[in-house]
């Protein structure tokens, strides 16, 4: 964290900018306050000069969506979007996005502070960073995101901060003609080989990135530079330094085959089964960390905003005036970050046979000022000779030679202030980086070759009083963007890149490796336009060599992903262990109706779904709409009435559709069917068994008031809500009986659901929300179930069970069993008699959702995102597992294939699909949903059902079906 510049916006919407926090390739992240609320929050805004390319803005718009949906757990919510800016009269539209601030340290800069992370740490690292991915592949998408300056350490677990190439890539330039080129900091050995990247590369990330944080260096920088590329595609990485428990399953990771890589969930797992959230209660980072952390929060929290001059211009002209007048302008120090490097003639430079002469017509994008080296000190000088690169512009020249900094951090005058609150370790305003690799590196047989656009320059000298790193012999020192704080060596091999005019990888780098993307949303293309935006987005090469011989891709500001060689499209890839398969179909609703409301499967041959507007059916063997039909409009989940016509209830009648054509057969409208109870509005239904559905309606009936006596004045006639619970034969079309119940909470219609069908009776529960604040009263908290008659519909008896509350998941079986939700723990009780029969004991602070009975089984659902089972009989626990989802939530639904031998777990974060029988997680799979940065953000939890051999995942307009046991 570092004090605001004089180039820095100040504002983000309603956000104050109040210091840099960290600065990456395409964005800068800044510590804001809210203005409305006082709140402090992490902005990141992109550069002004990569904001104006309108790909990247697309792009940069994608990942902050894509962050959005992804909120939660270990990725902290949006508070802001700046999705509607206003663009600045003289430049582009700022592009920026703001986040809940949470204090925590980048992991680049906790491996400085405090070297390698313990082994209980490096679970929590890993297995927080994998349960995020393993959010992002079961959509079947790459994140492309990891870094040790996108990985941020706090005190309750990691945070994410990257959700794409942009958000980590290790630079960014702007070419001729607007070309954009991005690249990543890594390379795989896919990449290395020319193909495609997938799941299984951030897998291989990952892999580096505990390596890095368990030895403090990757694990393929040792060896000849020139064989960089062939060590990472061929050698077997070096993993002496990591933890003996840890190495093996790293190293899989780092398997040179992707498919032998693990999938993110069994990472997850072995590394904490309990969940990276479980491991890390009570703490988990190193003292000197802990501590690092607290002090940032300190320091974040005593930020006051910038002092804005009213007339800045005016008072910088006097004072350069003045200056001009007292001193002349050769006398005037001119600043360390602001002096140009001295010129160097091509003569000076190092031959090189290898070189390609570069193209008289190229150009280079301009150098910003502070990625400008320094000029390097005399051999001889010492360190006290040496300015500190961080000492203010105006400083006398006699401040050359001052005594080294106590430790607190510079302050760039009228700008931020910090306070100080405590030793610092100080910080360079460039700070550099021992590399283990040379910044010119050899390419295999047979490759191109690409000179680098000028020689490295020498290491910069440390500021003084900065603690140094032991380190090995480096080859050469390589000047870094600050995105790698404090010294120690670099995460990724790939940061050895050739260095342009702005850094490593900047203007005239390297060459490049093709990252396939999902396509960004592209406007309809102009025909008029005479030049076409590029991006391309690309990993860091070694330098002077071309890796593989994939074509690159490149997007087009009309253009979605394409690739720019003639190849044929590529096979369906292989699904790895954990990913979801190839859905056999997917069927989008239409954008221009409403939302789905309801959505049943018919007779396992079609997939009814009703909407505000109609209902309409889809061919379950091929996902095509077969017809829509308005008359369905608002209704209710679709019923199969006999083996040839397709009932909905609507909010007016029941219908009997043609499965064919939707065409209505029969109709019954509610005014007729039930004449003797006119106005009756129809409930939820609460069940079916067969033929039969069960539902609830209400009327209102004018109740007149008694004659009053004499001398006495009549009273008002009383409206009154009369509600009954019904039983309909939907085959014959006719009522089976009803029985009056107690009107519900306003309008009046009580909600039941069905727990239970006996051959006697039907167990009916009714659901809090629609008590009145009456019974609410009389049931002291606690619930109740009604046992109806089956055939004559009479109240046999209401019981209560236990200390189960109002609002508890309840369910019952055949057999006389009800198991119901009391507190934290699910219990099991006899029916009749309300006797307890066993216990199962859930996590802390969770509670059961709604159980699901399938044989001798019942399978469990926790608020903690635990899904289990335990044996019916005796309620021994058979297993149990977690879904991976970070947090508390809803408890995930439960549905069973029609097999049972497959158990589908969804909830408003993705679907899990687990092994009935012994729990092991088979796939997830999540909808990141639509990466249009205008598109409404979809927050519809995802529903499942089971048919065949396959389920439907459902999450509002979009369906997959995919193939189950």
């Amino acid at each position: 964290m570092e004090a605001l510049r004089q180039d820095d916006p100040r504002r983000f919407g309603r956000f104050t900018a109040l210091a840099r926090f960290h600065e990456g390739a395409s964005a800068v992240r800044y510590v804001a306050r809210d203005t409305a609320t006082g709140e402090v929050a992490l902005v990141t805004a992109a550069r002004p000069e990569l904001a104006a390319v309108p790909v990247f803005s697309r792009r940069f718009r994608a990942e902050a969506r894509t962050a959005e949906r992804l909120a939660g757990g270990w990725v902290s919510p949006p508070v802001d979007t700046g999705e509607e800016p206003e663009a600045p009269a003289d430049g582009p539209e700022p592009l920026w996005t703001a986040a809940g601030y949470v204090p925590a340290l980048p992991l680049a800069e906790a491996v400085a502070i405090a070297g390698p992370l313990p082994e209980r740490a490096l679970r929590i690292l890993g297995a927080g960073i994998a349960e995020i991915l393993s959010r992002v592949h079961a959509s079947g998408s790459v994140l492309q995101g990891l870094a040790p300056g996108t990985v941020l350490l706090a005190a309750d677990g990691p945070r994410l901060t990257a959700f794409g190439p942009l958000g980590a890539a290790a630079s960014a330039e702007v070419g001729p003609g607007g070309q954009l080129s991005v690249r990543l900091g890594y390379l795989t050995p896919e990449q290395i080989e020319g193909k495609e990247v997938s799941a299984a590369s951030d897998l291989f990330v990952l892999g580096l990135l505990l390596a890095y944080a368990a030895t403090g260096t990757t694990p393929f920088t040792e060896g000849p530079a020139e064989e960089a590329a062939r060590r990472i595609a061929e050698d077997e990485p070096e993993l002496d330094a990591v933890p003996d428990p840890l190495r093996e399953l790293i190293a899989s990771c780092l398997a040179k085959d992707p498919a032998e890589r693990p999938a993110a969930g069994t990472v997850a797992a072995e590394l904490a089964l309990e969940g990276a959230a479980g491991l890390a209660r009570g703490g988990w980072l190193p003292e000197r960390l802990a501590a690092a952390v607290t002090d940032q929060e300190a320091r974040v929290l005593a930020l006051e905003p910038p002092e804005e001059d009213p007339e800045p211009e005016a008072e910088l002209a006097a004072g350069a005036e003045a200056g001009a007048e007292e001193s002349g302008p050769e006398d005037t120090p001119e600043p360390e970050d602001a002096r140009p490097e001295a010129p160097r003639t091509d003569a000076a430079r190092p031959e090189d046979p290898r070189a390609l002469p570069e193209p008289q017509d190229a150009r280079t994008a301009p150098e910003p000022e502070d990625a400008r080296p320094l000029p390097v000190p005399p051999a001889d000088a010492s360190p006290a000779d040496a300015s500190p690169v961080n000492a203010p512009a105006s400083q006398a020249p006699t401040a050359a030679s001052a005594p080294a900094s106590d430790g607190d951090i510079g302050e760039d005058r009228g700008t931020t202030r910090f306070l100080n609150t405590g030793p610092r370790p100080p910080q360079n305003d460039r700070p550099t980086t021992q590399l283990a690799l040379p910044h010119e590196l050899t390419a295999p047989p047979g490759a191109a070759l690409v000179p680098a656009a000028h020689p490295m320059p020498p290491a910069l000298p440390a500021a003084p009083g900065t603690p140094q790193q032991p380190q090995q012999p480096q080859p050469q020192q390589l000047h870094q963007r600050p995105s790698h704080t404090q010294g120690g060596p670099a995460p990724y091999p790939a940061a050895a890149l050739p260095a342009g005019p702005a850094g490593p990888g900047g203007p005239g780098g390297g060459p490049m490796v093709s990252l396939p993307l999902p396509p960004a949303p592209a406007p309809a293309p102009d025909p008029g336009a005479s030049r076409r935006t590029l991006l391309t987005i690309a990993a860091a090469a070694v330098g002077g060599l071309v890796v593989g011989g994939g074509s690159v891709a490149a997007l087009g500001s009309g253009d979605t992903a394409a690739a720019t060689d003639d190849k044929p499209a590529p096979k369906p890839r292989r699904t790895l262990p954990g990913q979801a398969p190839e859905p056999r179909w997917v069927y989008a609703h239409p954008a221009s109706e409403s939302s789905p409301l309801t959505t049943a499967v018919w007779q396992d041959k079609l997939l009814v779904v009703t909407s505000e507007s109609q209902a309409s059916a889809v061919d379950l063997r091929t996902g095509k709409r077969l017809w829509q039909r308005a008359d369905g409009a608002k209704g209710q989940a679709a019923l199969a009435a006999g083996d040839d016509l397709v009932f909905v209830a609507s909010p007016t009648e029941f219908l009997w559709l043609s499965p064919k054509n939707g065409k209505v057969v029969h109709r019954v409208r509610y005014t007729e069917a039930f004449a003797d109870l006119p106005g009756l509005t129809v409930g939820r239904l609460a069940g079916s068994s067969g033929p039969v559905i069960w539902f609830t309606g209400s009327h209102t009936v004018t109740v007149k008031a008694p004659k009053p006596k004499k001398g006495e004045k009549k009273e008002k006639d009383k409206e009154v809500v009369q509600a009954h619970f019904f039983a309909y034969d939907i085959v014959q079309r006719k009522e089976l009986w009803r029985t009056a119940v107690p009107a519900g909470r306003s309008p009046g219609t009580p909600v039941y659901r069905v727990v239970a069908e006996r051959s006697a009776d039907v167990l009916v529960r009714q659901d809090a929300v629609s008590l009145t604040a009456a019974e609410v009263k009389a049931a002291k908290g606690k619930g109740s179930v009604r046992s109806f008659d089956q055939k004559t519909g009479k109240l046999l008896w209401t019981k209560k069970y236990g200390a189960a509350s109002l609002e508890a998941a309840t369910t019952g079986d055949e057999d006389g069993t009800l198991y119901a939700a009391v507190g934290r723990d699910l219990q099991a009780f006899e029916a009749d008699t309300t006797k307890p029969l066993w216990r199962v004991e859930g996590s802390d602070g969770s509670w059961f959702g709604t159980p699901l009975i399938a044989g001798p089984l019942i399978h469990t659902t926790e608020r903690s995102r635990l899904v289990g089972a335990v044996e019916r009989e005796s309620g021994r626990l058979v297993w149990r597992r977690s879904t991976e989802v970070p947090g508390i939530g809803n408890a995930p639904s439960l549905t069973l294939s029609s097999s049972e031998k497959t158990l589908i777990a969804a909830d408003a974060i993705q679907v899990t699909v687990f092994s009935a029988a012994d729990g092991e997680r088979l796939w997830k799979f999540q909808d990141i949903g639509s990466a249009d940065p205008k598109g409404a953000t979809v927050s519809a939890p995802y529903q499942a059902l089971a048919f065949g051999d396959t389920v439907v995942v459902q999450r509002d307009r979009s369906f997959y079906a995919f193939p189950v046991a």
